[in-house]
């Protein structure tokens, strides 16, 4: 978008710059010159922290406590009033750069000549504090919260310290959070605090500190800009904090944002202060921060095998998700299932009427024995029901959390349906999906999105069928061989009721055929499987197939047709359109890759009146391949969370009113055609 013109939001600032002093200033000035916000501090922050010895003086004007110190500009001064041992390093440079311990004249002068002559500045000598190093790392503005304090493994060594060569290439271990009493810890933070406001800092920076022998602890200095390394003191104090790596750079452009855009970015919603733009950030910015809990929370689910027939795991799975639910603050109700597990339904609604009823299932046809668990790479993640059912689980109670993260759940009444027996085309639940969809505006089914990040705007019909054919007369092998031809032949006339034209696809699922010429027997099954596009077409297929039994041979066979489970058509109706269009206009809002697609397989979503606005596939971005094997896009899981927390917190009442008004005005409604990309 900045390439197409669009101005940027923030500049994500971590130059140390390239020569000359106060190196961190360059940057932050030239962006303050033309007007781009950027994280972290301004020039004269930077400027302040650079400088040790105006760093020591402010600290000691604040009583902050810092050791003491003494500042040269020649090795030829007089040192004589200089108490050891002490440190000399340069006054203006970070990282560790020229540090030395001494403890005599002749080696101080040595240290202090070196440094002058090697970076071109004055030498700060400082008392050396023999004991323990620690870090604090902080974050934020106002207020400023502080990481839990780092203790650098100095192997019990008092004298010991970290030049820049150290961490580069011989990087001591971290201890975190630091192993000492907690009024003492409290008492880094607290001080941390104070140093950071008293050089007028923003948003996040170190603070290295040593402890001495006696239990004192002084402050040392303030990086101003703290090392995003990952195997740096300040990411491995904010893991410590709950932050990822993920997490944490989106923090510090979370506190960036709300200094620079104050009440438009903190404000809450209703106040008429917080523009939807400020909401959307914020809730992205929420979810971001909590990627890694999100993928520990899939992980859970996908090593919870949940076969349909596996009472024990649905049950399992169903609690994972009650205890999310209930921590967002939603009602449950369990429906006890003996064959498939229970039945859970959620609500924040006091009565029995939802703007959103969101559909999902918890079921799997795997079963233990072929139950792939969870892996990752670093783009995908894959698992048994990861892009079918548990992302979709996943993305549904991120996107909740992030709205009530803004104050914004309360405002919409929202149900969610989870079902045991997907699997078995709910053979158990289709009423209870129709009861609980009449009662909603909007329905949303949560099974995964195609790889184009395409969701099902239609989706086919389906029903099954058992035919078994026996041998009644088995008095001649004649008989016998004329079986094997009047049931191939059955199954062909079966299979060519498929017209790809007209959307209906027959296929045999199951054809077992066996015959006997010494015992005279004979028998056979064809399990069809059947998709239709358009709901009266299944009625003339089943006609279709009572004709297709041969009437002639009544003597010498015995035909019989079971007609096995059936889920209804969901078509791209007007009201579907509607509800797509204001996904796609949250998708483009949000730049998020947006798709929409018929869909071969039926799913739970299809016993939803027809007469709703209804669509599937909000959960992540997947597949799931012709062996099995399902994985999802990493990056979707927030991708999606984001879009669909978007999306609830733009159906309100005024979308909704908008949207009968237009349906009602239409005097003949008439059902759109399917779009023209099919998967599945």
């Amino acid at each position: 978008k900045v390439l197409d013109g669009e101005k940027m939001g923030m500049v994500f600032n971590m130059a140390y710059g390239i020569q000359g002093e106060s190196r961190y200033t360059h940057i932050p000035s030239m962006l303050e010159m033309i007007g781009i916000p950027y994280i972290g501090s301004n020039p004269s922050g930077h400027a302040l922290a650079l400088d040790k010895v105006i760093t020591k003086i402010i600290l000691q004007k604040h009583n902050i406590p810092t050791p003491n110190f003494w500042v040269y500009s020649s090795h030829e001064e007089d040192m004589s009033d200089v108490e050891y041992p002490v440190i000399v390093k340069p006054k203006m440079e970070a990282v560790s750069f020229g540090l030395r311990v001494v403890d005599n004249e002749k080696d101080l002068k040595e240290a202090v000549e070196f440094i002058i002559g090697e970076f071109k500045q004055q030498a700060l000598v400082e008392q050396f504090i023999r004991g323990r190093e620690f870090a604090v790392g902080l974050m934020g503005n106002d207020p400023v919260e502080a990481f839990p304090v780092l203790e650098i493994d100095l192997e019990n060594n008092p004298d010991a310290i970290q030049s820049v060569t150290d961490k580069r290439n011989n990087p001591r271990e971290k201890i975190c959070p630091a192993e000492i009493p907690a009024s003492l810890a409290a008492g880094m933070q607290e001080a941390s605090i104070q140093a950071f406001k008293a050089l007028q800092l923003y948003d996040f920076s170190r603070v290295d500190i040593r402890l001495d022998e006696k239990g004192n602890f002084y402050i040392l200095e303030i990086n101003s800009m703290a090392s995003l390394g990952r195997n740096g003191s300040y990411p491995f104090a904010a893991n410590a904090a709950g932050l990822d790596y993920q997490g944490l750079v989106n923090k510090i452009l979370d506190v960036a944002a709300r200094r620079y855009f104050g009440d438009k970015y903190d404000a809450e919603e209703g106040d008429g202060a917080l523009p939807v733009e400020s909401v959307r950030l914020r809730m992205r910015s929420f979810l971001r921060d909590r990627q890694t809990r999100y993928k520990d929370l899939l992980k859970s689910m996908v090593n919870c095998n949940s076969h349909v027939r596996n009472t024990e795991g649905v049950n399992k799975l169903l609690s994972i998700v009650k205890k999310q639910m209930k921590d967002i603050g939603f009602a449950y109700q369990s429906l006890p299932q003996a064959e498939t597990g229970n039945v859970h339904f959620y609500t924040n609604s006091e009565d029995e009427e939802y703007d959103i009823l969101f559909i999902g299932s918890v079921d799997s046809p795997v079963e233990i024995a072929r139950s792939l668990y969870y892996e990752e790479n670093d783009r995908k993640i894959f698992g048994t029901g990861v892009w079918e059912h548990k992302g979709g689980l996943v993305v549904l109670i991120a996107a909740l959390q992030a709205l009530k993260s803004v104050k914004a759940l309360n405002k919409r009444k929202i149900g969610v349906l989870l079902t045991p027996d997907s699997t078995l085309r709910n053979k158990v639940t289709s009423s209870l999906i129709r009861a609980r969809s009449e009662r909603a505006k909007f329905v949303i089914g949560l099974k995964g999105a195609t790889r184009q990040g395409a969701m099902a705007t239609s989706r086919s019909g389906f029903a099954s069928y058992s035919i078994s054919m026996n041998l009644l007369d088995s008095s001649s092998e004649a008989n016998v061989i004329k079986a094997g031809s009047v049931f191939n032949k059955l199954l062909s006339s079966l299979t060519a009721l498929s017209n790809q034209k007209d959307g209906i696809l027959v296929s045999a699922s199951t054809v077992d055929f066996k015959s006997d010429l010494l015992r005279q027997s004979a028998h056979g099954r064809i399990e069809l499987a059947i998709r239709y596009n358009n709901p009266g077409q299944i009625e003339t297929i089943e006609s279709k197939i009572f004709e297709l039994m041969p009437k002639k041979f009544g003597q010498l066979f015995d035909f019989y047709i079971g007609i096995g489970n059936k889920r209804p058509v969901m078509q791209r109706s007007a009201e579907v359109a509607a509800l797509w269009k204001i996904f796609r206009t949250n998708a483009g809002r949000l730049d998020v890759r947006l798709l929409e697609e018929h869909r071969w397989s039926a799913s739970d979503v299809c016993f939803v009146p027809g007469n709703k606005c209804v669509i599937d596939g909000a959960g992540p971005v997947g597949l799931k391949e012709d062996n099995g094997q399902e994985y999802i896009m990493k990056h979707s899981l927030v991708e999606r969370s984001a879009l669909l927390a978007s999306v609830i917190k733009s159906l309100d009442n005024k979308i909704w009113e908008s949207i009968s008004t237009k349906l009602n005005q239409d005097s003949a409604p008439k059902t759109e055609s399917a779009p023209s990309q099919v998967t599945e």
